[in-house]
């Protein structure tokens, strides 16, 4: 499920950062840089909300941001470039990201 900032569930149309991956053997730091990495970008007035699965080395997580203004103050943040970085030198054997627009958006839950 997606945990909305703020428990606000946004009208569209706004942007899906999809990052897909496959985990290494050195996860060393990992963990820790997840949780700062995340804890930050709550600050990031533009950050809507994220979504994250994890099963067996391979993940994805999504994260959902207003406007692309919003997703390029993310991409220079320097503790974000820290953790590309590191994840590039050795927590991922692989990855990829998509950036897409969202025109629309249907939600139901009981």
């Amino acid at each position: 499920m997606i945990v909305w900032k703020n428990d606000h569930i946004p009208e569209a149309p706004y942007y899906a950062n999809i990052f897909n991956y496959f985990l290494s053997d050195d996860l060393e730091g990992y963990q820790e840089m997840d949780e700062i990495t995340l804890d930050f970008v709550y600050k990031i007035d533009g950050f809507l909300g994220y979504e994250s699965h994890k099963s067996e080395g391979r993940g994805s997580f999504i994260s959902y941001w207003r406007d692309k203004e919003s997703i390029d103050e993310w991409r220079k943040d320097l503790t974000h470039q820290k953790a590309k970085f590191e994840g590039m030198k050795r927590w991922y054997k692989s990855y990829h990201s998509m950036l897409v627009k969202v025109e629309s958006a249907h939600f139901h839950s009981i």
